[in-house]
Formats: structure tokens, C-alpha cells, sequence
């Protein structure tokens, strides 16, 4: 099995200040800058990595005073997670869920808009249990998780349409990051007591803006932190392995 996906060169000065947590970088964290920090990013295929996952996932969650419910086993290929480490400690991580008989996490809350989009052809995938360490904060670590997660279910899974869950205050971050529009306005969300926005990603719109970052197109979006033509090339690599073996 095909585990460890890409190598990433982030610096502590790459502060992530809008996403994840809902205040600045304080002036201690700015200046304490420290080395340049080489991350993995790896397939959760253990129970170790699967765990320090979901721990991870309820550290953040409850820290910004969200609760936490455990995502319903799924059988066969049907989820995949990712995590990024720093040597054994997970500092971020992303699942990717596709569409199977037993439908989507956000189909609970919003199951009959999820069903227009399947009545019109559409492939669907969901990402979830998204967090990043607050300690870490970078933007090149979100970047290379979503970047990763989208390789998988795009070019390896043939997804064309990407759904998630965000709260309220984070729609904004996700329009103009990313090119997310929003599909279904604010409900409450029982998982995880908070409101929650439906919003969805055109994966070919999201093909085409990491192409104008590799041809040197200005881009001040959280593509241009995405990985290389030759990084993602390697990463699609590993992933097919992955994918067949």
C-alpha cells in the first residue's frame, strides 16, 4: 500500500490567518519563525495515523466550541483520509468522501438539493473533518491537503462536483480562496451544533485554476500555493498505485 504522497516545504512566516481559526496571528507567533519545516503527506491507512486523525480533528473542533460526532463506518473505497505530519505528529487533515449507495454526510441536512445535483449527472465527493494546527497556521499546509484531496477525487476518482459543510462565518474564506458558491444557505447542523452552509466547488474550475498557477498566472487565491506541475505529476502517480492496488 501506497502511504506517504508528497513532501511539503512550508516556513512559519506562511501564517494562515483566516480560515481556521477566527483571530490574528499574536506578535509572538509572528516572530517566532523559526526553520524551514519539511511536512509529509500520507495516506491514513493505519489505525495510529487514523487516530491521530480524528484527535486531532477534536482538539480544533472543540476549541472553537464545535461539537464532534464520529463519521459513520463506510465500507469498501468509499473514504480516504489524509494527513499531514511533522516526523509522527499530525498537524492537518482532510477526508474526501465519494458518492456510494449509502450517499453523503451531507445528505443529512440537505438531502433533496444533493439529489438535484445527482439527477443531473453530476459525480459527487464531499470533504470533511477538515483542521489544521493552530500552532502551525499555514496557508501552504491547507493548500496541500485540499490540493491532494482534489487530486484523488478529480483525476484518480473522476468526481466533477465537490460538496461541503462550512460555518456561516467561513463562506466568505471559501468563495474567494477557492471559487466555492454557495448552493444552500444557513441550516443547523446536529453533528456538530453549529450552522452550516452548503457550498460546491466545479472541480474542472478548480483544474483550471491550479493550470493558470503552473503556466505563471498571477493568482492570489489558495491555488497558488498548490503543488507543481512536476509535484502533482508524482502525486497522481502515487495516488493511482494507491488507487489499484
Amino acid at each position: 500500500m501506497v502511504n506517504d504522497i508528497a513532501g511539503v516545504s512550508i516556513e512559519p512566516t506562511h501564517l494562515l490567518r483566516s480560515m481556521l481559526l477566527d483571530e490574528p496571528a499574536t506578535s509572538t507567533q509572528l516572530e517566532d519563525q523559526g526553520s524551514r519545516r519539511l511536512l509529509t503527506i500520507r495516506a491514513a491507512d493505519s489505525e495510529g495515523h487514523r487516530s491521530s486523525a480524528h484527535i486531532l480533528v477534536n482538539r480544533m473542533y472543540a476549541w472553537r466550541g464545535y461539537s464532534t460526532a464520529p463519521v459513520p463506518e463506510s465500507g469498501g473505497s468509499s473514504r480516504i483520509t489524509v494527513i499531514a505530519s511533522d516526523h509522527d505528529v499530525t498537524i492537518g487533515t482532510i477526508t474526501v468522501g465519494f458518492d456510494s449507495i449509502d450517499g453523503l454526510l451531507v445528505d443529512e441536512l440537505f438531502r433533496d438539493d444533493v439529489a438535484r445535483l445527482r439527477e443531473d449527472g453530476a459525480e459527487l465527493c464531499e470533504f470533511i473533518k477538515l483542521a489544521v494546527d493552530g500552532v502551525v497556521r499555514s496557508k501552504r499546509v491547507l493548500a496541500s491537503l485540499f490540493h491532494t484531496a482534489f487530486i484523488y477525487a478529480h483525476q484518480i476518482k473522476g468526481c466533477d462536483k465537490l460538496l461541503i459543510e462550512v460555518n456561516p462565518r467561513h463562506v466568505r474564506f471559501y468563495e474567494s480562496m477557492l471559487g466555492f458558491e454557495v448552493l444552500v444557505r444557513e441550516r443547523m447542523n446536529r453533528r456538530v451544533n453549529a450552522p452550516a452552509v452548503l457550498m460546491c466547488l466545479d472541480l474542472a474550475y478548480a483544474n483550471e485554476q491550479i493550470g493558470k498557477v503552473h503556466t505563471g498566472g498571477y493568482d492570489r487565491s489558495l491555488y497558488r500555493d498548490c503543488f507543481s506541475r512536476d509535484e502533482t505529476a508524482g502525486i497522481i502517480s502515487r495516488l493511482r498505485r494507491r488507487s489499484d492496488a
